[in-house]
């Protein structure tokens, strides 16, 4: 259980979060009571902390949060012990500390998730769904329909469901031979081997043990073939995604090449993987002395771990492919489902899946590494291969899981060269590694620092704090906003090597490419950088720098659009607004080039927090929009494209 002080510590670092909860002194009132339910009912998430007795102080120049006296210990732990008890359908049983903290009493209180069997937890007098809360961010989710499936089929599994319209005739016998071909190189002495096709299926639980004549879904899933596949699950497919440049429709001229593939999971695996690798850059590097040449790029190992990853733990619920996107200096592997673990747990011994059948072929069949070590294994090869670990991405509001592998060398010799200017600083490996990130994306966040580092939350922010210190880095933004631009003392030492010097007014960069700034942006600092002498040209279809003044920025905003688009616009300002066709338009606008939300916001003519609360955000969640720079959503550049369609 983690203290008050480490509380306070992590709410200065990032705000409020997922798993921390911030309550001023007070009554135990219902807000209280619904971060309690929510942290009880979030599946994987573990459970969380309410800190009682954290003031935010808004008037200091950076809000931060303070201690102030929670009044009567004795009172406040009764109540909430007693309201715990009463409130819910079940008895919750929260740890409940008092501490103190600036010589003010404080109370921590841990709330662990329930056992799956007891979910969900809600208000009695209010009944399901309303009276069941979730935790999604750093809010509390009154529940709908929707998670009330969610909740209720953890207790069977989905991919044990029977499907009443399949038989045996849809199995498609060549994936059953490969499983007995692959069991058999495991091990060959495997009983399974010995049964006949309806035993083996039996055994795997891929058939209604009832009826033994209907498939269930890990069934079809595993050994289907692509015409009852096509015929029961239509959308259950995986998409590689060729996509030219380093963003989403970068160039409209151009936009993206697909392949969309269907079958049975057990040689669609080798069927995508094999698709995605020959795709791929490859070269050889003979060090000095040996006869053998090492081959350079991406390891297909890591390649078919992360691509058996998104079939193996994907929600086959949603009606959604997997998606493998293939860009020129990434790839992203997107699957529907949320990680059952949280992020900073994974790569953590321990497995936890979703669909148990499916997981057991593939690791009977090392298709899979064994449980949990998956990610390890992606780690290690990566860097073994002297490339950029991989990140992830878990959303479980947009019930999301996103896996990126970098596809250059991410500390080469010039890189380790460049890195020696700043061996008087005493900076640790993942430091280091934290600065080569920060040249190449222009701005990190704490997400993207742990998750390139493998550290948790409180260590990647002490790291990014002690840079900060050295003048390293510059921190921008506050609370879980809070990202990292190169500070004076980096751009002095120079990025990419190239020396960095300063005037009165200005500081040159070297290195960064970053574009223009937004149009909203108010005018740079003496301490922020121009944009990069390295900055790409101008694709042809982007708008010219937008001028100065707000009328102006929008009439050069306006001159970037079609007619059509720039006619819909203004028939929207001519009535009350139908949400969805302003959705549609703000998709549409976003689909010529990626817009930040101060330019979305000043085509509509609305303010820019009332326009990203009603509009952009809810685009975020449903998927329809994406981010520009996904690896870190703090950047300073962040802009928003059209998903594709």
């Amino acid at each position: 259980m983690k203290t008050a002080v480490e509380l306070f510590d992590e709410l200065n670092t990032q705000d409020e979060t997922t798993e921390v909860e911030a309550k001023g002194a007070g009554p135990i009132n219902r807000s209280v009571m619904e971060s309690v339910c929510a942290f009880s009912n979030e599946p994987g998430l573990g459970g969380g902390y309410i800190l009682i007795g954290a003031a935010k102080d808004e008037a200091d120049l950076f809000p931060h949060y303070t201690s102030e006296d929670i009044g009567d210990p004795d009172k406040l732990q009764s109540d909430l012990a007693t309201q715990c008890n009463t409130l819910f359908n079940v008895a919750l049983r929260p740890r409940i500390a008092i501490e103190q903290v600036n010589g003010k009493n404080v109370m921590v209180v841990w709330v662990p998730e329930l056992q799956t069997g007891q979910k969900p937890a809600y208000f009695r007098t209010d009944g399901l769904p309303r009276g069941a809360y979730r935790r999604i961010g750093p809010t509390d989710h009154r529940c709908s329909e929707d998670d009330m499936a969610l909740f209720y089929a953890d207790r069977e599994s989905y991919d044990r469901t029977v499907l009443k319209r399949t038989s045996l005739a849809d199995l498609d016998l060549a994936a059953v031979n490969l499983y007995r071909t692959l069991r058999e190189r495991v091990n060959s002495a495997a009983e399974e081997l010995t049964y006949d096709d309806p035993e083996l299926m039996m055994a795997l639980g891929c058939l209604d043990p009832e009826s033994r004549k209907h498939l269930t879904v890990s069934g079809l899933l595993l050994f289907g073939t692509s015409a009852a596949l096509r015929r029961e699950m239509p959308m259950v497919r995986a998409d590689y995604v060729r996509v030219p440049g380093t963003y989403w429709v970068q160039d409209p001229d151009d936009r993206f090449r697909t392949v969309d593939m269907r079958g049975a999971l057990i040689t669609l695996v080798y069927r995508l993987v094999e698709a995605v690798h020959a795709d791929l850059p490859k070269g050889f590097m003979l060090e000095e002395g040996e006869i053998q040449a090492d081959s350079t790029g991406l390891p297909v190992k890591a390649l078919r771990e992360a691509i058996v990853n998104a079939l193996m733990h994907r929600s086959y619920r949603v009606n959604s492919p997997v998606q493998v996107i293939r860009y020129d200096n990434r790839i992203e592997i997107r699957n529907p489902g949320y990680s059952l673990k949280s992020e900073d747990s994974l790569g953590t011994p321990g497995s936890e899946t979703r669909n148990p059948s499916i997981a057991a072929v593939f690791h009977d069949t090392n298709l899979a590494e064994t449980k949990g070590s998956g990610i390890r294994a992606m780690r290690r090869l990566l860097e073994q291969a002297h490339l950029a670990p991989p990140t992830f991405e878990s959303d479980r509001e947009k019930n999301l899981f996103t896996a990126r592998l970098l596809l250059h060398h991410f500390l080469s010799e010039e890189d380790l060269h460049w890195l020696m200017a700043f061996d008087h600083f005493d900076l640790n490996d993942n430091q280091k590694r934290g600065l080569i990130m920060l040249r190449e994306l222009g701005a990190i966040d704490n997400q993207s620092y742990r998750q390139q580092a493998g550290l948790d939350t409180l260590t990647a922010s002490q790291d990014l704090r002690a840079m900060r210190d050295l003048d390293l880095l510059e921190m921008k933004g506050k609370g879980s906003a809070t990202y990292y631009q190169p500070g004076p003392l980096l751009l002095t030492i120079g990025l990419g090597g190239k020396q960095v010097g300063r005037t009165d007014s200005s500081v040159r960069s070297a290195g960064l490419n970053t574009p223009p700034p937004a149009p909203n942006t108010p005018p740079p600092s003496l301490n922020t950088p121009p944009p990069s002498l390295n900055t790409p040209p101008r694709a042809a279809n982007t708008p010219p720098p937008v001028p100065v003044n707000g009328q102006g920025q929008r009439t050069a905003l306006l001159g970037g659009l079609s007619e059509s688009l720039r006619e819909r616009l203004g028939q929207v300002g001519k009535r009350t607004p139908n949400k969805a066709l302003v959705e549609l338009l703000i998709v549409d606008i976003c689909r010529t080039r990626p817009h930040t939300k101060e330019e979305l916001a000043l085509l509509f003519n609305k303010r820019e927090h009332y326009f990203r609360t009603e509009y952009i955000n809810p685009l975020v969640t449903s998927g329809r929009l994406l981010y520009r720079h996904p690896d870190v959503l703090n950047h300073p550049d962040q802009a928003y494209m059209a998903a594709p369609e």
